[in-house]
């Protein structure tokens, strides 16, 4: 009869711990893949046949009584209907754990998810910015069980069916011998325990729905598309588990006076003819307040006015756009008799009685820029 200590090299009072260790030891130096020939292949399976035995607490105990397991088997061994699991090879290559069956029962404590929400803000607040009130409808802890899922004096109890590991073993004959598999456990879902009494409130999820506020400040720049993260703002998870982070989408609604284009603003200001042609002062209300707007003599409709610093804040760096203002000029509809007296003494002056009408030559951008040079 073998003497299963010695194949290993451990002694006769060796702990399972040590012997554990021993096989690994053997199983890395001389499986196939590592170590190939007849010689390693045979003292392979003499390995793994001692460990089969003194593993097993019966089978050690028959052993140390005088008898060999495998006395009536003709010495089945490794790849011959050995008794050992795939798992200890697994273990032996890449440690405890690795195997499928040696996980342990999973957490019921899980991140939750992330969370969108949607907030629509008027353009001033782009502008400059704000502070708002969300309200949500989101998971959050169970106060009754404390995220633990259980009617409170209850508890849960270890799983009858894997005895709290999470997980139901099979073992499959194969090339390699016994091979053992491992799924997660149907009467606990892999948990290890279950719950006589589930949380009245939760339902033994460990968390409800509920109406909450939160402030957001909103940073000054925002635009319609931009996504501002509350991390820890989301859903709780499962059993009461780190909660998910939020994300608020910003639509900035439309104004009626100002149009943005990036961090410009631009607005249309009517100008009656006879201003437009002597030129003023107007007052402009901006977002800052009322602004003297002058207007240059002779100005004409799709002139423009740019007031510097009066635009929307640039969201990632300091300073603001620009306020564009565009002239309509408006020629009058209605007139006295004494006023189309003076139109008409007034075109006569300058002889546009009877004036032809010209056709603008389309110059382009370079002959724009080329003529505004020449202006000046």
């Amino acid at each position: 009869m073998n003497d299963y200590y010695a194949v290993l090299g451990v002694a006769h009072n060796a702990s399972q711990e040590e012997i554990k260790k021993a096989y690994r030891r053997l199983a890395r130096k001389l499986h196939p893949d590592v170590n190939p020939g007849v010689e390693a292949e045979e003292e392979f399976k003499r390995v793994s046949q001692a460990y089969e035995v003194l593993s097993d607490p019966d089978k050690r105990r028959s052993f140390d009584r005088g008898s060999d397991p495998f006395a009536s088997g003709g010495g089945a061994g490794f790849g011959a209907g050995a008794g050992f699991s795939f798992s200890d090879v697994m273990d032996a290559f890449f440690g405890a754990g690795s195997a499928a069956g040696t996980r342990g029962p999973r957490s019921r404590v899980q991140r939750g998810q992330d969370a969108l929400v949607r907030l629509d803000i008027d353009l001033s607040k782009a502008v400059f910015g704000s502070e708002e009130e969300l309200t949500l409808d989101t998971a959050v802890g169970c106060s009754t069980c404390g995220g633990d899922g259980a009617q409170p004096g209850t508890g849960r109890q270890t799983c009858a069916i894997c005895h709290g590991v999470g997980e139901i073993q099979q073992v499959q004959r194969s090339f390699l011998g016994q091979v053992m598999t491992s799924r997660p456990c149907v009467a606990c879902q892999g948990y290890g325990s279950v719950l006589s009494d589930p949380c009245h409130d939760c339902a033994g999820d460990g968390r409800v729905r509920t109406r909450r506020t939160i402030k957001l400040k909103v940073p000054a720049g925002v635009d319609t598309g931009t996504r501002i993260q509350l991390a820890g703002e989301g859903e709780v998870g499962p059993g009461n588990g780190p909660a998910g982070d939020l994300y608020v989408e910003i639509r900035v609604a439309a104004h009626e006076t100002f149009t943005r284009r990036g961090d410009d603003l631009h607005c249309t200001v009517e100008l009656p003819m006879a201003a437009a042609a002597l030129g003023t002062t107007v007052k402009l209300s901006t977002f800052d307040g009322m602004e003297d707007l002058d207007i240059r003599p002779g100005t004409q409709s799709g002139d423009v006015t740019t007031l510097r610093g009066l635009g929307v804040t640039h969201l990632r760096h300091g300073g603001r756009g620009d306020l564009i203002v565009h002239a309509a000029v408006q020629t009058p509809t209605r007139l006295t008799e004494e006023q189309e007296d003076l139109l008409r003494e007034f075109a006569a002056l300058r002889g546009e009685e009877r004036p032809e009408g010209r056709l603008t030559p389309n110059k382009g951008l370079f002959g724009k820029v080329r003529d505004a040079f020449k202006q000046k």
